[in-house]
């Protein structure tokens, strides 16, 4: 099985913001990301994660959360694309496209 979940986390507290930018602590969670040995993608609204059970992703959010714990107020969005049989879907579901296109996209 493969889940996607594509996710964005970020505080809107201003204990945890340097004026506007949140990029401080958005780091912290791609940080521990990377760490986990998860398969993800960082874009720039949100990161995709891919795990083989629903529970790796919702320990994913578990994870992320830790690393903004200390702000007084997080904000946060999923969203899952689960599917049975398949694997290595952050690769895969880009190069069907990149097939139909005829072409590599821009990532």
């Amino acid at each position: 099985m493969s889940v996607l979940l594509e996710f964005a986390m970020f505080p809107t507290s201003e204990n945890c913001r340097d004026g506007s930018s949140v990029s401080k602590q958005v780091s912290k969670i791609i940080d521990a990301i990377d760490k986990s040995g998860v398969a993800y993608k960082l874009t720039p609204m949100g990161t995709v994660v891919e795990t083989d059970t629903i529970r790796e992703a919702l320990d994913i959010i578990e994870l992320a959360y830790e690393q903004v714990s200390e702000c007084d107020r997080v904000y946060s969005s999923l969203k899952f694309d689960i599917r049975k049989g398949t694997q290595n879907r952050l690769v895969t579901k880009i190069e069907s496209i990149e097939k139909n296109l005829g072409k590599k996209v821009k990532t």
